[in-house]
Parts: structure tokens; C-alpha cells; sequence
């Protein structure tokens, strides 16, 4: 049985665009006295009540930190066994993606996975293409910076082609490069495990999102957590550098 929608949750102003940066495998594994990849394994289990409950809610887009840039610097073993899991996921999840009407996409630099992992990615891009859903994004090798570098590189390319002025250039110009151009703005970042700092995820991006966090390690994070979540979004009050009474006047 499906689980039920907290009627709490007002369906009509959820956040268009969820970003989660999923922490705490490993110290969810070493609690129990367990190794890193039973951590790993058991988040992938929270990914699929979370990505199952934000489709059921009605969740625009949703885009969660899988491997940063930095996550390459970790033990051999414990890289290739996430690359593993990626795959063993993919290949698992596409039904189900096509079944419910989810678009899958991958951001960050693809061509450092390993091949048999950029296909996967690619396989499954292409063949949800056409999906009308929610979007399911993952970051893989992904690092903010290095995005909006990417995205300075191109707007650089483009002044030198004589296509922009380079005195004209705006915020839009360089959003528009982005790897999440084609994404709504994102509305609310959620942390698990504790942490309170983005890590390199998503910065540009978060500049007017809301953020949220929570002790629990990702392996306890489920529906009900994002319920919470999406709760606490609901009870701020979003008003991008307006008074409260300017904000109040707009809603009448």
C-alpha cells in the first residue's frame, strides 16, 4: 500500500524544485557497526521512498547530490562500488521510471564515470526522454563551481564569436549556461546527517531557496521526513528581498 499524503501538505504550493544533498551513509553503517557500502546500499533504499513520495505529491523536479567531485578522492573500493550501485540502480529503477512517467537526468561531468556507468546514465536518459513527470535529476561528478566556471567558459566563447557583448551580459546569461538550465528555480535544499553547509552543491542555484536540515542520517530520511520538509517551506514566509507587507499586499 501506497503511503498516504499528510493532508497538512498543501498540495497547491509545493516546491516546484527540490534539491537534497543525501549525507550520512557512512556514519549510518559505522553506527551499526557495519561497512561504508551497506550505508551506500541502504541510501539507495531512502532514494526510492523519496523519489516514489515526490512524484506522488506532485514534485516538479528533484535533484539529488549522488557523487561530487570530490567524492574521487575517497578509497578505490569504495568509488567502485558506488559506480556498481549506480548501475545496479539504474538498471533496476528505468521500469518503474517509465511506468510512473519520470524524465531521469544527470548533471555534473558524465565523462569522468566509468563507461560502463556513462552508458547507463545515457541509456536511461535517452529512453525516459519523452516522460511528461516529475524529473529525476542526479549530480554525478558534480561541483558548483566547476559549473559555473563551465558556464563562464561559455558565455567567454561567446563574446570571443562576436555573439554577445560582453557589457551586456546578465544573471540570465549565465544561468542560461548552467547544467540546470532547463530545471525550475530551485525552491527548497534539504541536508541529512546534521551538517549545516551546501558542500558545493547547487550555489547559484540556492541563492532564494529555502533551506532545510535535519539530524537524521539519509538512510532514516523517508516520506514522512520530506513531508516534514515540505511543511516547514510551506510556514516561511518567501519574500526575495520584500517587507512582509509588500509580500502580503502581492497575495491579496
Amino acid at each position: 500500500m501506497e503511503p498516504r499524503i499528510d493532508p497538512r501538505v498543501d498540495l497547491a504550493r509545493l516546491p516546484r524544485h527540490i534539491g537534497i544533498i543525501m549525507d550520512g551513509n557512512g556514519r549510518w553503517a559505522k553506527k551499526r557497526f557495519l561497512p561504508r557500502i551497506a550505508g551506500h546500499r541502504e541510501g539507495v533504499k531512502a532514494v526510492d521512498r523519496v523519489v516514489a513520495h515526490a512524484r506522488r505529491m506532485g514534485v516538479k523536479a528533484l535533484t539529488l547530490y549522488s557523487f561530487s567531485l570530490e567524492n574521487w578522492s575517497r578509497p578505490r573500493e569504495e568509488v567502485d562500488a558506488l559506480m556498481g550501485i549506480l548501475a545496479e540502480y539504474l538498471e533496476r529503477e528505468l521500469r518503474r521510471m517509465l511506468r510512473e512517467g519520470i524524465r531521469f537526468n544527470a548533471i555534473g561531468h558524465l565523462e569522468d564515470l566509468p563507461p560502463f556507468a556513462q552508458k547507463m546514465v545515457a541509456d536511461a536518459m535517452r529512453d525516459t526522454a519523452a516522460q511528461q513527470g516529475m524529473v529525476l535529476t542526479l549530480a554525478l561528478s558534480y561541483g558548483s563551481r566547476r559549473e559555473i566556471a563551465d558556464a563562464a567558459r561559455a558565455l567567454a566563447r561567446e563574446a570571443a564569436a562576436g555573439k554577445l557583448d560582453p557589457e551586456d551580459i546578465e544573471e540570465a546569461d549565465l544561468a542560461r549556461h548552467l547544467y540546470t538550465a532547463a530545471l525550475p528555480e530551485l525552491d527548497l535544499l534539504i541536508r541529512t546527517s546534521g551538517e549545516l553547509r551546501l558542500s558545493n552543491y547547487l550555489l547559484w542555484q540556492a541563492a532564494y531557496a529555502e533551506l532545510y536540515f535535519t539530524d537524521l542520517f539519509w538512510p532514516d530520511f523517508g516520506e514522512r521526513e520530506l513531508e516534514a520538509a515540505v511543511l516547514d517551506f510551506q510556514s516561511r514566509v518567501r519574500k526575495f528581498g520584500l517587507t512582509e507587507e509588500q509580500v502580503a499586499g502581492r497575495k491579496g
